[in-house]
């Protein structure tokens, strides 16, 4: 069996999930990034970690185009917290934290 040596191994991804987590936690009230911000060469990662992890802001991470999944409370917690929205989307311009990875 071969294995592949450009997967990350077990300890390097779980460095990447603390990294990411870490990220989230970073993006202050009010802001969001998109998945590709937070980890711009693994967007599902994002995704995954978020889904794991229970003690981060979650809801500050949004679609590359700014929009929302439906039936999550996501839009409500972004708007408590005064994100800016366009219709149904985040408002990118004014809510996005630029990436500083």
């Amino acid at each position: 069996m071969s294995s592949d040596s450009t997967a990350p191994s077990q300890p390097d991804r779980e460095d990447r999930k603390a990294r990411i987590a870490e990220r989230v936690r970073a993006i202050p009230e009010g802001f969001v990034r998109t998945y590709g911000d937070v980890d711009p060469g693994a967007p599902r990662l994002v995704g995954l970690v978020l889904s794991e992890t229970h003690d981060v802001p979650w809801h500050r991470v949004v679609r590359a185009d700014g929009s929302l999944p439906k039936g999550t409370q996501q839009r409500q917690l972004l708007l408590r917290e005064g994100v800016p929205m366009r219709g149904e989307r985040v408002d990118l311009d004014q809510a996005r934290l630029t990436p500083e990875l």
